[in-house]
């Protein structure tokens, strides 16, 4: 995936898209109607709040099928970074505020609020699946369970789509609908769970021309 397209896809994992997205009923018939999506809406909070330091290997698609990978890193609350595989440039790193997006080789940068985002959900200390977002949509079945979450102020600007493996429960993959109504879906691999995580993985130094 050449630089346009890794910035295009990772800008997408960094802003809502400004579409609409209707509320969509469980999907497998097998979930035990409202109280079966609770539980497993219960279930999967249970699990992210489990998890305070994660570690993967990412696989990046998006809709024109363009791919990038890279190494994924996650410390609650609000810690995160995407260190994209050569050539890739980028480099995407959650401070606990910001959601910095940078292009290393063009010194460009660009930052969005974290919490204005998708993952912002993610890197929440607690996680909670029912305040600020709402899952429509709950799916299970053949060992994959797959929550989709809007924000619940703002119901018209994007999901976010979050599978799970089981059992054990396992944050295997995520979506995201991009500006254009396309997906970019990030898949994890090698995945270490509560492992001690270097502090400075989640600083970001601006480069000379940005430095005040």
């Amino acid at each position: 995936m050449n630089r346009r397209h890794v910035l295009a896809t990772a800008l997408s994992l960094a802003s809502m898209a400004q579409i609409p997205v209707m509320a969509a009923g469980n999907t497998s018939g097998n979930t035990g109607g409202k109280a079966g999506e609770a539980g497993a809406v219960k279930r999967v909070e249970d699990y992210l709040n489990s998890v305070k330091t994660l570690s993967a290997r990412f696989l990046q698609v998006d809709s024109a099928g363009n791919v990038a990978n890279g190494k994924l890193y996650l410390r609650r609350p609000g810690r995160l970074r995407f260190e994209y595989d050569a050539p890739s440039p980028l480099l995407i790193v959650a401070d606990g505020f910001w959601l910095i997006l940078h292009d290393r080789e063009l010194d460009q940068v660009n930052r969005f609020p974290l919490y204005k985002t998708p993952l912002g959900v993610l890197a929440d200390d607690p996680v909670n699946l029912r305040e600020k977002v709402e899952v429509v949509e709950v799916e299970q079945g053949l060992g994959v369970l797959r929550v989709r979450i809007i924000d619940r102020e703002l119901p018209d600007e994007g999901w976010i789509s979050i599978t799970f493996t089981e059992p054990p429960l396992l944050l295997r993959q995520w979506k995201v609908r991009d500006a254009q109504g396309g997906t970019t879906a990030l898949s994890l691999t090698d995945i270490r769970i509560n492992q001690t995580l270097d502090p400075k993985l989640f600083f970001f130094v601006d480069p000379p021309l940005f430095k005040e």
